[in-house]
């Protein structure tokens, strides 16, 4: 199969609706084109992963998430990475590992997710985070916790997590039963 026709259906900011014909069917298939961003599951030297509550207008409500955002034009992910880190939690990361990259959605989306891992990470002098943005340290063992009771459902940062486990073992995290 080949894409024999591609057009911009709806431009935003954001995002692009693409319309798309493949060779063996005349009905357009769409997709969103947008930036790819990032997401990192970042720990402090004390054993706390950082998370970040915030409204949410497309799910009407508000979400506990891992630091996240979308890649700059031109910027490299372990850049936007950083940045985002510092702008969403008022942390900072002396080593950023990348864990790998995901497909957020390769049914409608074009994009690629990068996901990082960021240790031993510490707060910046007379930094605070975004505005609507409420920073929560939690212990890492109770991750999983909050993981299972649905009160972190996110599944795009649920898989940066679990790629975090896997990398760095499910030690990381605390033992369960």
């Amino acid at each position: 199969m080949a894409i024999t026709q591609r057009s911009v259906v709806f431009a935003t900011p954001w995002f692009e609706l693409l319309a798309k014909t493949v060779d063996q069917d005349s009905n357009p298939f769409y997709s969103l084109s947008l930036n790819d961003y990032i997401c990192m599951t970042a720990l402090t030297e004390s054993g706390d992963i950082l998370l970040v509550r915030q409204y949410r207008p497309a799910v009407e409500r508000v979400t506990l998430e891992i630091p996240a955002g979308m890649v700059d034009p031109g910027e490299s992910p372990e850049t936007a990475a950083r940045r985002e880190l510092i702008e969403e939690t008022g942390y900072e990361a002396h080593t950023m590992e990348l864990l790998g990259s995901l497909c957020p959605d390769t049914g409608r989306l074009s994009n690629t997710m990068w996901c990082f891992f960021a240790k031993g990470v510490k707060p910046v002098r007379q930094h605070s985070p975004e505005a609507g943005l409420e920073v929560e340290r939690v212990p890492a063992s109770q991750l999983a916790s909050l993981i299972e009771k649905g009160a972190f459902d996110h599944a795009l940062h649920v898989a940066c997590i679990m790629m975090a486990s896997i990398k760095h073992g499910a030690s990381l995290f605390g033992a369960r039963s």
